[in-house]
């Protein structure tokens, strides 16, 4: 007699990324390891691999919003998180969609360009994520280059968040692996100030699909019902070690190595 539990579900809506070091394989595994479910909504197909983005072909909209509606209408869903959008349309019909949808909370990743440079219709995208889904946010998890498209007239980091949490995002996690400082600083906002910030060791590589691993694990750890500033801290410490782990699969960045709790080994450099 097969045992029945509970098992929370997040929905991620993200690209496919066929190197799986980003997009919805990460998000898989990120989610998995916070104990959840996960059920994948695919925005775009892309051409990749650990060295760069080739090529994105957006999900029709009207699909997009039929793969979500449909795991909805059937699965309790205890957590979203967004990634890659693939168009402004689907911004938009996303935003639409959550209408019905508030008190689930909202992970928003908002990958406005690859790791390697190729920009994904970066200013258009943000444009959309301003005006269609800041304001449905729980967490808005930009790095500082993508904090600064969002918020263009802002003069430091801190304005930026200002800014975001002015449109009516709840609180903003900005992390700072892309500036020059011998550390990473990574900085939570909400209710209109610094809330708190964590220091982490610079590590001395770069990885696809770090921003994946942090906002899906965030998601994870929310639809678990943890504490909003404790679920922040952990994601941070499980997305660290998952950097520290890392693998090479190509002749590109490296991999988080997501699973890096299941080897007892650990991963070899």
């Amino acid at each position: 007699m097969s045992q029945s539990y509970t098992v929370p579900v997040v929905m991620t809506l993200a690209g496919n990324d066929p190197s799986g070091g980003a997009g919805l394989q990460a998000d898989i595994e990120a989610i998995a390891s916070m104990g959840c479910h996960a059920a994948p909504v695919v925005t775009a197909l892309t051409v990749q691999d650990t060295c760069d983005v080739l090529a994105v072909v957006p999900i029709d909209p009207d699909l997009v919003y039929a793969q979500a509606r449909t795991v909805l209408n059937d699965a309790p869903v205890a957590a979203i998180k967004i990634g890659l959008l693939g168009s402004p349309a689907n911004a938009e019909i996303i935003a639409e969609l959550l209408e019905d949808y508030p008190h689930i909370p909202l992970i928003l990743d908002p990958v406005l360009a690859a790791g390697g440079g190729r920009d994904f219709d970066g200013d258009a995208l943000a444009d959309a994520i301003r005006r269609h889904l800041l304001a449905r946010t729980t967490v808005l998890t930009p790095n500082s280059v993508e904090a600064r498209r969002l918020a263009p007239a802002a003069d430091t980091l801190d304005a930026c968040a200002q800014a975001l949490l002015d449109t009516g995002c709840a609180h903003v996690l900005i992390t700072g692996t892309h500036e020059t400082t011998d550390a990473v600083v990574n900085r939570l906002y909400g209710d209109g100030r610094l809330l708190d910030s964590w220091t982490w060791e610079r590590l001395p590589h770069d990885f696809h699909g770090s921003g994946c691993t942090l906002a899906a694990a965030l998601a994870g750890l929310l639809a678990q019902g943890n504490e909003l500033h404790a679920a922040v801290a952990q994601a941070q410490e499980y997305t660290w070690e998952a950097l520290r782990g890392g693998y090479r699969i190509g002749a590109g960045q490296r991999i988080p190595n997501r699973l890096f709790w299941a080897d007892e080994d650990g991963a070899d450099d």
